[in-house]
């Protein structure tokens, strides 16, 4: 669905998006993260048709968008962080200029703006001037306009934006269903949105992918956590003699027994470990409390992400 290949934008000086690439199927639901001035906005700009790249590819739905750049934008709806609002206008009024400027036909756009509005939740203010609306409200009708073509691919810069917790989890809601339709791209500063959400996460930094992983492959850590009833000096010893582990750290104590981790070199020598462990554990006549692989937490791995750069992650 969409192909982006050595991907750049240059500002005089300043490489602000550096050779980035990466592939999007249809349907996934992806979030574009990084710090502020990492290049993820600039990028959805390239991505949108709004800034050309000074170098590089992208293919949306088998269209390159140098060559096609209007049949692209056709196709794809988009919620800019602070979304161009008429405030002086209603909210009905503005979708079905929206749905104009979209090229919805006429005979179609009552029909269009019904939905949007369904989907978000709006009817209660759709009457009501944009200007009076509360912000939770005016990012649903940015989100209503970016859906009203039905548009195949949905770029969601700060979606969940000024949204209370049950407008967040309709939110959420929202965006699986359109996903089933729709390829989702996501950006936010909200790291539990991303991980209640997504599917896949690419973190850009200075400008160049850092990485590229579905949520499944990020939140598998290699280490298995452990709790026996041994002090450091004996279990450490106990642990580095099953084959696979490579190093033994102790934790802080949390409930009975004393805690380690037992850092593997791969996640697929995990399963392979984990029985070794519990066998070795048994044969030395020790209590097992419990035995589990770690699982890490996006903030985690943003943080870690951070830490190669010299950066504290926000």
């Amino acid at each position: 669905m969409i192909r982006v290949d050595a991907l750049t934008r240059i500002y005089g000086d300043l490489t602000a998006v550096d050779q980035v690439s990466f592939e999007i199927g249809q349907g996934e639901i992806v979030g574009l993260l990084g710090h502020n001035g990492a290049g993820k906005t600039t990028v959805m700009k390239m991505l949108t048709g709004y800034l050309e790249p000074t170098g590089g590819s992208i293919e949306i739905d088998g269209l390159d968008i140098e060559q096609q750049r209007r049949a692209v934008q056709s196709r794809i709806g988009y919620l800019p962080e602070n979304d161009p609002l008429y405030p002086e206008m209603t909210v009905i009024d503005y979708l079905d200029y929206a749905a104009e400027l979209h090229g919805v036909p006429e005979t179609e756009r009552l029909e269009c703006i019904r939905e949007a509005i369904a989907k978000t939740e709006l009817w209660s203010k759709a009457a009501e001037p944009i200007a009076t609306l509360s912000r939770g409200y005016r990012q649903r009708v940015g989100v209503a306009q970016a859906i009203l073509h039905n548009p195949k691919v949905l770029i969601l810069d700060e979606p969940t934006n000024g949204l209370d917790p049950t407008q967040v989890q309709h939110m959420r809601e929202l965006i699986r269903s359109l996903a089933q339709q729709a390829t989702v791209i996501i950006s936010t500063h909200i790291l539990q949105e991303v991980q209640a959400i997504c599917d896949r996460v690419i973190i850009v930094r200075n400008g160049q992918k850092a990485l590229d992983a579905t949520m499944q492959e990020l939140q598998a850590g290699k280490r298995l956590l452990v709790a026996v009833d041994a002090e450091p000096t004996r279990a450490v010893d106990l642990f580095k003699s099953v084959e696979g582990v490579q190093a033994v750290e102790s934790l802080q104590d949390k409930g009975p027994g004393h805690r380690y981790a037992l850092d593997l070199g791969s996640q697929d020598e995990l399963s392979d470990a984990a029985p070794l462990v519990a066998s070795r554990i048994a044969t030395a006549g020790l209590k097992l409390y419990a035995l589990q692989p770690e699982s890490r937490d996006l903030e985690t791995i943003f943080g870690e992400i951070s830490a190669q750069e010299g950066r504290v992650a926000v």
